[in-house]
């Protein structure tokens, strides 16, 4: 029988609840919560059911194997009868499924019975988007079975769970955009970092990283950053300054560049300094309120020859001489690389401009460095 909560026992698992999505592994808290309260031996939620083309993705409580977990979803998920419940409703098996036909099922004496697994009370939710998930708790076979308090407590759950999830999936979409983003950023060669409304790095793409850990022209002091010389950490502390001024104003987003000389000789660093537009209810001093946009010009293009081949219908020696130019090489280095005599690095060359359309070896450079090649 299900524990009666007090209003804060109730309130902090709402808050665990929602806090769910956040968790390393979402969820664990509350279903372990839920499984106390309501005297189980398993919690389960299945997120996202198993069928024959895609794998389920369900989270349970400590006590539950991953084995248990793999092998339904490998095949007894398709013995299961306790599915396709009416939605949003919460129901106990018994309801569902007699005692005998679930004692003589194939479900239950292969899977349930060896974990000791007899009374269950579950849940499904299918959202207006299709989308479909399960709730399952589950009794041993001498616990009592579940009652209508235990169904009344599940219930007062049932659309916060689903509330919770919704905001667990617009998460999962803005971090897989973010992600996709990121790594297009990344293939082009360009550092990020992003700063917070007291200029302190709040983010840093892989690139950035590079170039922070190289201290060459830029490196991290205190959470902040600081840029070439004295008077250029002073050009871009002004830079910053006016950006943060412009996000805090509303202003249209404001843009400026720097050119920064590297201790090693090596190529001037290129930033730019943006403000970040604020959304319209961002609030606190973990927003994002600055990106600084680093380019380096020694950091070569990573396109892969075979989606510049495909691209421009190129074969793999043509690709291949095409891709050391566009890093900067001249012919003749080029056919060094290669290992091959200019006369055939020339006769390369002039059947890509043949097949790419351009006249001039900088054309050909700009078309690949301009294409989606480094997206690749």
């Amino acid at each position: 029988m299900a524990q009666i909560l007090t209003l804060d026992e109730f309130s902090g698992m709402l808050r665990n609840l929602y806090q769910g999505p956040l968790e390393h592994i979402p969820w664990t808290t509350f279903l372990d919560q839920l499984k106390n309260c309501l005297s189980s031996k398993y919690a389960t939620f299945i997120l996202r059911p198993p069928s024959q083309h895609v794998d389920g993705l369900s989270i349970s409580t400590i006590g539950s194997s991953a084995e248990v977990t793999a092998s339904y979803n490998q095949h007894f998920y398709s013995l299961d009868p306790f599915v396709g419940l009416p939605n949003r409703q919460v129901i106990t098996l018994a309801e569902f499924v007699s005692d005998s036909d679930w004692q003589n099922s194939e479900f239950y004496k292969s899977f349930m019975e060896p974990v000791d697994v007899f009374h269950i009370l579950g849940a499904d939710i299918t959202g207006s988007d299709g989308a479909q998930c399960r709730i399952r708790i589950s009794r041993g076979k001498s616990d009592p079975p579940f009652d209508q308090r235990d169904k009344d407590l599940l219930t007062l759950f049932l659309p916060h769970l689903e509330q919770a999830v919704i905001l667990h999936m617009h998460l999962n979409r803005v971090e897989s955009e973010r992600n996709l983003y990121a790594g297009a950023v990344d293939q082009l060669a360009v550092g990020t970092i992003i700063l917070d409304q007291d200029g302190k790095v709040l983010q840093k793409n892989r690139l950035a990283e590079r170039l922070l850990e190289e201290k060459d022209g830029i490196k991290l002091v205190n959470e902040g950053l600081q840029v070439g010389t004295a008077r250029d950490s002073q050009v871009f502390r002004q830079l910053v300054k006016q950006a943060l001024a412009s996000q805090k104003s509303s202003n249209p987003s404001v843009v400026e560049a720097m050119r920064v000389q590297r201790p090693s000789g090596r190529a001037d660093l290129g930033i730019i300094v943006r403000s970040v537009p604020p959304s319209a209810w961002s609030e606190g001093k973990q927003c994002p309120t600055v990106v600084i946009f680093i380019s380096d010009p020694e950091q070569e293009s990573s396109a892969p020859q075979e989606i510049v081949k495909a691209l421009f219908d190129l074969t793999p020696a043509e690709a291949q001489l095409a891709m050391l130019l566009a890093n900067g090489l001249t012919l003749d280095e080029a056919s060094d690389a290669l290992g091959i005599s200019r006369n055939t690095a020339r006769a390369h060359l002039r059947s890509t401009f043949s097949k790419t359309g351009v006249t001039r070896q900088t054309m050909l450079v700009r078309l690949i460095l301009r294409s989606v090649a480094t997206l690749g």
